[in-house]
């Protein structure tokens, strides 16, 4: 069991880490969470990518997602590289074994479902059901 004096001390490592109160308490807000580990990279979005194995399996690797974004992160905004780094697909970050290139992959879009990006579909056929209007007397 830990004393209060390993507990903060811990913290105290934690503040540090994360840019001190003020930058901890925002992280804290943002993502409910407060971890301290290694950086293993940055991709092209600006998402910060750590890991930290004295977390149990499945928790130890986390990304921290770009600042600009604030509260409106959401999984898509991960490129396939990492994506698979984060689930545990490889154990190589893509900045040791670099995707092979493809002249016929895409660049990486993030899900713009629910904002004004979004596709929206539109009908070509023309309707089956007219709607009723009123005799004008």
């Amino acid at each position: 069991m830990p004393s209060v004096l390993e507990s903060f001390g811990r913290l105290r490592q934690m503040i540090k880490f994360n840019g001190g109160i003020t930058n901890s308490m925002r992280i804290f807000w943002i993502t409910d969470d407060l971890k301290i580990g290694d950086l293993k990279g940055v991709d092209k979005f600006g998402n910060r990518y750590f890991e930290n194995n004295r977390y149990f399996f499945g928790k130890n690797r986390w990304v921290r997602f770009a600042d600009k974004v604030n509260f409106n992160y959401d999984g898509s905004q991960i490129p396939p590289e990492w994506h698979r780094w984060m689930h545990y697909m490889t154990d190589k970050t893509p900045l040791e074994e670099p995707p092979v290139q493809r002249k016929w992959i895409m660049e990486h879009e993030q899900n713009l479902s629910g904002t004004k990006d979004e596709y929206v579909p539109y009908s070509t056929t023309r309707t089956k059901i007219e709607s009723w209007t009123p005799p004008q007397n």
